[in-house]
């Protein structure tokens, strides 16, 4: 979007209007280029830090929980029953363990994604691969933590879900 800036027919228009020189556009899209890649940045260190210190650790906090749950289970009851009555928690304990290491891996990618972005030559290359490979491992953490959202008992969560968040007033 921000290369239509310095299209030759857009330096020309600019130029003839007496609006902008070309340094002046090469300054100020560099500058857009810029705060892009801060604005990326930032966010994927905050989704990092509340995936790896907030959601993680409330989504193990409560796979415990079930755990504890399944185990009671075991004690009271035996065989087909007990299968039966703890199948879900069961269930629920291997989802949140796939999310959890979907979410720690994708952290991981996403922090190397970022070191490779941060040591390219411009900034116009920099937003190019913020772009293009760190705002889709944003989108898979998210994809991930939605779910774990959904499973996680409200009194355990530790942020607001999506469902309070639209009658807030």
């Amino acid at each position: 979007m921000y290369d239509v800036y310095t299209k030759p027919e857009s330096v020309e228009m600019f130029k003839r209007t007496g609006v902008l020189s070309e340094k002046e556009i090469e300054a100020r899209n560099e500058v857009k280029w810029e705060m892009y890649v801060k604005k990326v940045q930032i966010e994927s260190r905050v989704l990092g830090d509340l995936a790896i210190n907030h959601i993680i650790p409330a989504a193990t906090r409560y796979q415990s929980l079930l755990l504890d749950n399944v185990y009671k289970i075991k004690e009271l009851y035996d065989g087909e029953k007990m299968a039966k009555i703890a199948s879900n928690d069961l269930i629920a304990i291997e989802q949140m363990a796939d999310y959890i290491s979907a979410i720690r891996k994708g952290v991981d990618d996403m922090v190397t994604k970022r070191h490779i972005a941060n040591r390219k030559p411009d900034e116009r290359s920099k937003a190019i691969a913020y772009h293009d490979d760190i705002v889709p491992a944003m989108e898979e953490i998210r994809k991930n933590i939605d779910a774990l959202e959904l499973m996680v008992d409200n009194e355990i969560w530790p942020l607001p879900k999506y469902r309070e968040m639209l009658f807030i007033r």
